[in-house]
């Protein structure tokens, strides 16, 4: 199936996402913060040999790099602007913040229904 990176502080809600994905039968890989995320993905520090994921889900409210910055970086690099992101937050204002997201695929609300985001995450690789 597909690879999805979950940029997510909160280690239980990464590791309910990660059950839920890997049942689907999805690799998972995780990231705590923004930096993290960038460095996993062979951003900062640049690194050509790091996999890219198919699909991100991303928290915005992270410690040391923020979900905004960490989009807004992915933007910036030609082999990362077309990842699609499912945005995963407790704040419903951040659908306004990330309107013009080319690449913003899905908004959830926190808390939210598994099967919402099962379906999203299926429909999303499914293009």
């Amino acid at each position: 199936m597909a690879t999805i990176l979950i940029v997510e502080d909160d280690s239980n809600m990464v590791q309910l996402l990660k059950t839920v994905l890997e049942k689907d039968g999805h690799a998972i890989r995780e990231a705590y913060d923004g930096s993290e995320a960038l460095a996993m993905m062979g951003i900062d520090p640049p690194d050509s040999n790091m996999p890219l994921p198919d699909l991100i889900i991303l928290d915005v409210m992270l410690p040391i790099m923020d979900g905004f910055t960490f989009h807004n970086r992915l933007l910036e690099e030609k082999t990362t602007r077309t990842i699609p992101i499912i945005l995963l937050t407790a704040k419903g204002q951040m659908k306004e913040v990330f309107a013009m997201s080319p690449n913003v695929k899905f908004y959830i609300e926190k808390p939210f229904d598994v099967k919402k985001l099962r379906e999203a995450v299926n429909a999303q690789l499914k293009k």
